[in-house]
């Protein structure tokens, strides 16, 4: 394993701060924000400061419900110096969502904005915590939270009962001396959990993701080393940051390379378009629908993006068409395709710079240094020849260390050999590239967000209306798949797909409702009583999939 280095995320920060001091670590134009990554490190140690004067102890979790706001990529390395574990949030979430996260995770605090979209996180955390009006900051007491017990609002707000402001963390800290902070960056080893992404699982419950500081700082230093990042570039952050694909391939992999991070709140196209040609931008990271969008904005040629050099294009299939328009209009000439998940930090196989067009549109690349990979035979974990299709697993020193608080979870996903078995169906060729074909498991791509069918039917189980529920994915041109329910209803029941939206609305993610509907008497099934849901996708794809052959052809190339 000669290729990972032993480094926390304080050492990579710090490391990069003594190269490049007056270099630009971080800017976000829609804040005002601008700093080199001097200032940066000293402002990551005074909102450090601040979480230790709260009480957060190395090992507590602290949960980020917040779009891409400055304030997130300080906490980001600030808890990862004081050895606190990020919980990140997704900014899509809703009360059942949030509540069961908080609780499953143990998080002893989270920081909060305002809200995003048709999401009122304040009026959210109010129907978990119906007291919070009548508490003290820092003695939050819910009997459905017991281990919660500080709510920290990041932004503007004239009445905050219940809550501290993240500028009362920064002054709290203030007291605190310079060698309490380095004592507990100290204590700090490169194999603690410094990051809990959560997943969704076939099982229909989340699942926290345990990753260590080994684990994605050298996830990180390779993924950048790919793009070929350097302390000249200057990479687009509009990913989420609650994402790997936001903390990992884009904060800590500009941190790990002394580059700029160029951070927008969230994706907006033109917002966008407007970054790369203001910040003069050379690198770019999104899913294919985010490329879409800005390829296609009516006002893309009155933008200058002849600044871009590389980036990475992950999370769906991408059609051919967009990675050549990618490359030529778009000045992306070495952008790259990255394929994992965040069971491995995430990244797990990226096409080279250099790799013929062919091979960037038909294949994910291959493994990255010291990362390895095979195709198995799902039914006998036997190891297959080149391009013959098998579940793609994984082994390296960036596998997670587990699920939080499921240990049977975590044992079916890494084998006794320490394989990460990734769900996901594909073949390797004789030179090393693989290509992803499917998935065992029945889970959903929509514009890059995975969506677990389980998860909704378990959801939807809750309506009295409803006998039985299937979930399944139909092909779509723009996201590349929208979420079918296919429900029974009770004998006797009616009911319309407006009701259930209604039903979903405010409950769970607005990305998880599904998009179509319909209310059957019986399901397909296998002589063994199996619902089978391929053919509930095969049956409906007809019927609202125009696209389907669009999505085939991407799957086949």
């Amino acid at each position: 394993m000669g290729a990972f280095k032993e480094l926390t995320m304080w050492q990579a920060l710090h490391d990069t701060v003594e190269k490049y001091p007056e270099s630009e670590a971080l800017v976000c134009p829609e804040f005002g924000i601008r700093m080199t990554y001097a200032q940066f490190y000293q402002k990551c140690r005074e909102v450090a400061k601040g979480l230790i004067a709260l009480g957060i102890q190395k090992g507590d979790h602290v949960s980020l419900w917040a779009t891409n706001v400055p304030e997130w990529v300080y906490l980001q390395f600030s808890l990862g110096m004081i050895g606190g574990v990020l919980v990140t949030v997704n900014t899509n979430y809703k009360s059942h969502e949030l509540e069961y996260l908080l609780k499953q995770s143990d998080s002893t605090t989270l920081f909060m904005i305002e809200g995003y979209r048709d999401s009122n996180y304040y009026q959210i955390i109010r129907e978990i915590i119906p007291n919070l009006d009548e508490t003290q900051p820092g003695n939050i007491n819910a009997t459905n939270l017991p281990m919660l017990k500080n709510i920290v609002f990041i932004g503007k707000r004239d009445s905050l009962p219940g809550m501290f402001t993240f500028d009362d963390i920064v002054l709290m800290g203030s007291s605190l001396s310079d060698a309490e902070l380095d004592k507990r960056i100290n204590e700090c080893d490169i194999h603690d959990v410094i990051n809990m992404q959560y997943t969704s699982g076939t099982t229909g419950f989340p699942k926290g993701v345990m990753l260590t500081h080994y684990n994605i700082v050298n996830n990180a230093i390779m993924v950048g080393d790919v793009m070929g990042m350097t302390s000249s570039d200057r990479l687009i952050i509009h990913v989420p940051l609650f994402h790997c694909f936001g903390c990992v391939m884009s904060t800590l992999n500009c941190v790990t390379h002394g580059s700029t991070m160029v951070v927008m709140e969230y994706f907006d196209p033109l917002k966008s378009l407007q970054a790369v040609q203001n910040e003069k931008c050379t690198a770019i990271n999104g899913v294919p629908t985010m490329f879409i969008a800005m390829l296609n904005h009516p006002d893309f040629s009155k933008y200058d993006m002849s600044t871009l050099r590389t980036g990475i294009m992950a999370g769906a299939p991408c059609p051919v068409e967009t990675m050549n328009q990618v490359r030529t209009i778009m000045h992306c000439p070495e952008v790259v395709i990255a394929f994992g998940q965040t069971e491995c930090s995430p990244v797990m196989t990226m096409t080279r710079r250099d790799d013929p067009v062919d091979l960037r549109v038909s294949t994910v690349g291959r493994l990255l240094p010291g990362i390895e990979g095979k195709i198995v035979d799902p039914e006998t974990g036997e190891d297959l020849p080149p391009n013959t299709q098998g579940e793609i697993v994984t082994r390296s020193a960036c596998v997670m260390k587990g699920y939080y608080n499921m240990p049977e979870a975590t044992t079916n996903a890494i084998d006794k050999e320490g394989w990460l078995h990734t769900g996901d169906l594909g073949s390797v060729d004789e030179h090393g590239y693989f290509k992803v074909t499917g998935r065992i498991k029945d889970m959903i791509i929509r514009g890059g967000e995975n969506i677990y069918p389980r998860e909704i039917e378990e959801f939807l189980l809750t309506n009295p209306k409803i006998k039985d529920v299937q979930v399944v994915g139909i092909p779509d041109e723009k996201y590349g798949e929208q979420v079918l329910a296919v429900i029974q209803l009770k004998d006797g029941q009616s009911a319309t797909a407006e009701e259930m939206v209604q039903f979903c609305t405010g409950k769970i993610a607005r990305h998880k409702i599904p998009k179509y509907w319909e209310f059957v008497d019986t399901f397909p099934m296998t002589a063994s009583g199996k619902i089978q849901k391929y053919k509930l996708r095969d049956m409906f794809a007809q019927k609202y999939g125009k696209a389907a052959s669009v999505f085939e052809a991407i799957q086949k190339q």
